[in-house]
């Protein structure tokens, strides 16, 4: 059969149409995936790379979002311009050859400026993530609970926010030698920060959410 045929005939199984399987094959196989690939990638999704795999991220929620700008609006007013810079995703942040991760809200000090490049920065001084809910189970949470838990402080990152929409809570986490220890996990209250002395926010006000 003409492979044309065979393309059409599995694009449309059972009277219903199937996704274009054939436009995966434009990109590499998982488990090979390069940061040449990896920065050649055009979309509009956020996108990780480890261990030579993509991992696509979910698409947040509006919750997410306020939560991602408000967290973002608090730590510049803070930090910007004399300490430091600070943004949000997407940002590709390199924490070794062959791992970019995507944290929701990051901070460079000015002292390490020089680990910004191009087209990404290598890791920064200080990380947040707002936990991911995802319909598929636990990965969400487990990726920002664990998996970047350990990642982040492999890289070097010296404090890194967990903020929890589920459990309305903060859990901020300060670098001792290569491993995290608990600053504190904040439930009412203010949480602050070891990294930033002064710098502190009400829990209650991060998961208010929006008012219209």
């Amino acid at each position: 059969m003409n492979s044309k045929l065979v393309r059409r005939s599995k694009s449309k199984q059972n009277g219903r149409p199937q996704p274009a399987w054939d436009v995966a094959l434009l990109y590499p196989n998982q488990g090979v995936w390069t940061e040449e690939d990896y920065f050649a990638l055009e979309t509009n999704h956020l996108v990780e790379l480890s261990d030579g795999r993509i991992e696509v991220l979910p698409m947040p929620t509006p919750l997410h979002q306020w939560i991602v700008l408000y967290l973002y609006r608090l730590l510049h007013a803070f930090a910007e311009p004399k300490l430091g810079l600070v943004l949000t995703a997407p940002l590709p942040v390199r924490l070794w050859p062959g791992k970019i991760r995507e944290p929701d809200v990051v901070l460079m000090l000015r002292k390490n400026r020089g680990r910004i490049a191009e087209r990404y920065w290598n890791a920064p001084d200080l990380a947040m993530e707002v936990v991911s809910e995802e319909k598929k189970g636990r990965q969400g949470r487990r990726r920002d609970l664990v998996e970047k838990r350990a990642e982040y402080a492999r890289a070097g990152i010296g404090e890194y926010w967990i903020v929890d929409p589920k459990k309305r809570e903060i859990i901020v986490l300060c670098l001792k030698g290569q491993a995290y220890e608990v600053h504190g996990v904040f439930k009412k209250g203010m949480a602050s920060s070891r990294l930033l002395p002064g710098f502190m926010l009400e829990v209650a006000c991060v998961f208010s959410g929006p008012e219209l």
